[in-house]
């Protein structure tokens, strides 16, 4: 049975520059949820790497991922399908 999540993503400007410039180059549809979809993922595979790894000087302030987690982000940040 495949599962699909379905999420209205609002931001504005001021919540987080940096991603809101990322994001609003891109139109909008399927390559800005493309867009957020990888750097969602990167963001998540960052958490559950070692530090000297994960390209950050520290990931102390970061949750850890458990096992179960880290597959369902992967499940979940997979290939894009068409819509």
């Amino acid at each position: 049975m495949a599962r699909t999540l379905r999420i209205t993503f609002e931001l504005e400007e001021a919540d987080n520059p940096p991603l809101f410039h990322d994001l609003i180059q891109f139109p909008k549809g399927p390559r800005r949820v493309n867009r957020l979809r990888t750097l969602a993922h990167a963001g998540l595979l960052a958490q559950s790497a070692p530090p000297e790894q994960s390209g950050y000087a520290t990931t102390s302030a970061l949750p850890r991922s458990d096992s179960a987690t880290q597959a369902a982000s992967l499940e979940l940040f997979g290939p894009a399908f068409d819509t």
